[in-house]
């Protein structure tokens, strides 16, 4: 059973095989392990029916990310299995391979990524004019968190080990505003 884990947003979110929870959290920091527990007891597993689990990178809340990297790399460790990165990017392009993804950063511009262009920020005007190179624009809506199951069992089978890091696609507010 692949396990993932979304802490990207305010929300805590699951998925093992496909049974989705998503939990309201006042501090994800504290609930985490908690709830992570609960859900796989809720699915009638135990950690034993784990054989990898996934995480998403980015982009999303610095603090998460970081959290859920760390929670799911010890747990990983523990049980002697895989951790993989998955990006917002990769789920929502897993639904709809041919399109332009575009996510509101809430800092005036967007995360912007496709097959075919690396992710990366762009003001409203360029992705005006570079979404027309796809079919389809995505992004405005959440992704389906259930395909991160498909998306790691791909990762594993073509060999894709590299390890589960942050998806930082600018400087933190301490690095922006540094001195």
């Amino acid at each position: 059973m692949i396990l993932i884990i979304n802490t990207s947003g305010k929300d805590l979110e699951f998925v093992l095989d496909d049974k989705y929870k998503s939990v309201a959290v006042e501090k994800q920091s504290v609930a985490l392990p908690t709830e992570c527990e609960r859900f796989i007891t809720e699915c009638g597993a135990s950690w034993r029916d784990i054989s990898a689990i996934g995480i998403v990178v980015g982009p999303g809340s610095f603090t998460g990310i970081r959290l859920g990297i760390a929670y799911a790399k010890g747990i990983a460790m523990g049980l002697n299995i895989p951790v993989v990165g998955i990006s917002a990017f990769d789920l929502y392009l897993a639904a709809t391979p041919d399109a332009f993804v575009a996510i509101d950063s809430g800092r005036g511009d967007f995360f912007v990524a496709a097959n075919g262009l690396e992710p990366q920020t762009m003001q409203i005007e360029e992705i005006e004019t570079k979404q027309m190179e796809w079919p389809r624009t995505v992004g405005h809506k959440p992704f389906d968190l259930k395909l991160g199951v498909k998306v790691v069992a791909e990762k594993i089978a073509n060999g894709d080990n590299e390890p589960a890091v942050p998806m930082y696609l600018r400087p933190s507010y301490a690095e922006e505003n540094k001195k």
